[in-house]
């Protein structure tokens, strides 16, 4: 059979099934797995006939989605917060990871664009940061306590105020990918370059080790949140700015409760920041250096970890049951 004449056959099938993977048509479990064996036949006669068209691959993205939504259906009364962190969001990250990608190259791009400026401009810290911060975070430096700014204030009363602030900051990041992404970018770009400079201005004064010591142990959750969030904003941006072939309402309806969810599932990791940096940073210069070390890197392989390899593992897990099921 003729690839043209496969897809004009099959074509309305393969569009019912894209309308009920994006909820327009509600299918009970019993119909879904009739849907799901179908479209396998019909991937393995592509494989078979046109193992390299984009029919081919269409149709294997078609039935990840449709396993997906047989898997929801069938765990998600079991225990819907376990899915949703161990299953849903990871699938979601593998979806839209050249988002990720884009967002960290944005972030090394602005924040560089901060060390480079301190570096050329002297005021550059004191306009970026404010003058008294410098003018107090110099004098801790002098006395020897280069974190001494995370110490004032009660424990409990700090947490909650840095939760609440970091919880906002991630907000914006993504609500501002409304404007076609541009006020993400913008967000990030004012937090990337605070971060730079404020990096290069320990460094200048000699205490840039003392600093990441203290720094870091809240920095690495706070940090990494903060750009998975703003990958959140350009999904949604994306979203109405490349509608594709759905409407641009749709497209926008798709793009916001696929990034949604991802950006719920940074909202842990800036708890656990807001308590390390109320209640542990204070203490990072009395601490053993191999205990701030094992923080510091423990919190990067668990949110690298999540983000960047476990959804990877996730999608060729769901693969794994596609093919099985084709052979």
């Amino acid at each position: 059979m003729r690839e043209v004449y496969f897809i004009k056959q099959n074509k309305e099938k393969w569009f019912g099934i894209e309308q009920v993977i994006q909820g327009k048509i509600k299918k009970n479990p019993d119909d879904l797995s009739s849907l799901y064996i179908n479209l396998i036949n019909d991937l393995s006669f592509a494989q078979t006939y046109y193992p390299k068209s984009n029919t081919t691959v269409y149709l294997n993205h078609l039935s990840s989605q449709i396993y997906q939504k047989i898997y929801k259906t069938k765990r998600v009364e079991e225990n819907r917060i376990t899915y949703f962190f161990k299953t849903e969001v990871p699938l979601l990250v593998f979806q839209y990871r050249r988002y990720l990608l884009y967002a960290f190259l944005f972030f090394i791009l602005f924040t560089s664009m901060g060390v480079v400026s301190a570096i050329y401009d002297k005021d550059f810290a004191n306009i970026i940061l404010g003058e008294d911060y410098v003018n107090m975070t110099i004098e801790n430096i002098k006395k020897g306590n280069a974190v001494g700014v995370y110490q004032s204030g009660s424990t409990w009363g700090s947490t909650i105020g840095i939760i609440f602030n970091n919880i906002g900051v991630g907000a914006k990041l993504y609500l501002y990918g409304i404007f076609g992404g541009v006020g993400t970018l913008f967000a990030l770009l004012s937090n990337s370059i605070m971060l730079g400079s404020f990096q290069y201005f320990f460094s200048e004064y000699g205490a840039l080790q003392d600093s990441a010591r203290g720094i870091w142990l809240h920095g690495v959750f706070e940090i990494f949140s903060m750009v998975v969030e703003a990958m959140c904003g350009l999904i949604l941006g994306a979203s109405i700015l490349f509608p594709k072939t759905l409407s641009r309402f749709n497209s926008c309806k798709i793009g916001f409760k696929d990034s949604f969810k991802i950006f719920l599932s940074t909202v842990p990791f800036t708890i656990c920041a807001g308590i390390i940096e109320g209640y542990v940073t204070r203490h990072a210069l009395k601490m053993p250096l191999i205990l701030n070390i094992i923080i510091i890197f423990g919190s990067l392989a668990i949110i690298g970890g999540y983000y960047f390899v476990y959804p990877y593992i996730v999608n060729k897990k769901i693969n794994k049951h596609i093919h099985d099921a084709v052979l």
